[in-house]
């Protein structure tokens, strides 16, 4: 079963399907019926968001990029913390080791390719750690910063929209780099930081807090570099602040570099997780 699943995703119309989705999503009259299957469907828990009467949605994005109330996701409050950008699960995280991140078990990608194969910035990470986040269709789909940070630089990479599930990511080779995403690289208080927005199957489009719609890109398909460098003023986040936001689900991944930070022991892959929890903290050496 599960191979044709990966068959059938080989031979959709990924864009178009996803763009489809993407209208449907904004169309106001047909929200409430859309949203409250949805609600049946994957369960979803409105307890904790500013809004939760279905009918006060303006649209079906509109719900699933909900806010949360105030002190729905507290920040850790560890010595050095760095937090978790997102609700949802750990698909994996650990070393990066010769240029290459685990994708699933016996699958390995290189952190060049999932950068746009930016040399320069993947240096920066060769030997450094990474944490990969799926955010599932009932979870929270706003993306934080684990750390405060100036953004230095954004990577728009066209690509395809594969499924990023666990049945997948065991499945097709290279998943995260051949996937439509966002690359932004921060300036953080021990050094350079790059949290990575994966597009995914249906996924109608990515924002940031900073730029806006990012994806879909209006047809053009070729890789985008904006240098944020020297922009007055600097689009600077603090620790938890909102970074971007996917409009269905999709996997966010963090770059640390060597020696800069540890993981939290107790989490693993299959961990679930929530925005603001403590995912690891910066070494000693940095504090």
């Amino acid at each position: 079963m599960s191979r044709l699943f990966i068959l059938f995703q080989y031979l959709l119309p990924h864009h178009l399907l996803s763009r489809a989705v993407g209208i449907l999503a904004q169309n106001h009259l047909l929200r409430k019926l859309f949203i409250r299957a949805f609600i049946r469907r994957y369960k979803v828990d409105l307890s904790q968001a500013k809004i939760q009467e279905v009918e006060k949605f303006e649209n079906f994005n509109a719900f699933f990029t909900r806010e949360l109330q105030a002190d729905a996701r507290p920040l850790s409050t560890a010595k050095g913390a760095i937090v978790c950008p997102a609700d949802g699960a750990v698909s994996q995280l650990g070393d990066i080791t010769d240029g290459k991140l685990l994708q699933a078990k016996g699958k390995h990608y290189s952190c060049a390719s999932l950068l746009a194969d930016d040399t320069q910035m993947a240096a920066l990470f060769q030997t450094g750690k990474f944490a990969t986040i799926y955010l599932s269709p009932r979870d929270y789909h706003r993306v934080h910063m684990p750390m405060a940070g100036i953004l230095k630089k954004t990577i728009y990479v066209p690509g395809k929209l594969f499924s990023v599930n666990q049945t997948t990511a065991e499945s097709v080779p290279n998943l995260f780099a051949r996937n439509e995403r966002l690359v932004c690289l921060f300036d953080t208080e021990v050094g350079p930081m790059a949290v990575i927005l994966v597009g995914a199957m249906i996924v109608a489009g990515i924002d940031t807090l900073w730029a806006g719609e990012v994806c879909p890109t209006a047809g053009k398909r070729e890789i985008q570099i904006t240098d944020y460098s020297n922009q007055a003023p600097a689009v600077q986040l603090p620790l938890g602040g909102e970074l971007g936001r996917f409009r269905l689900g999709s996997t966010a991944i963090v770059l640390f570099p060597h020696g800069t930070m540890t993981f939290e022991s107790s989490l693993e892959a299959t961990s679930n997780v929530a925005m603001g929890q403590l995912l690891g903290q910066v070494t000693s050496a940095h504090v």
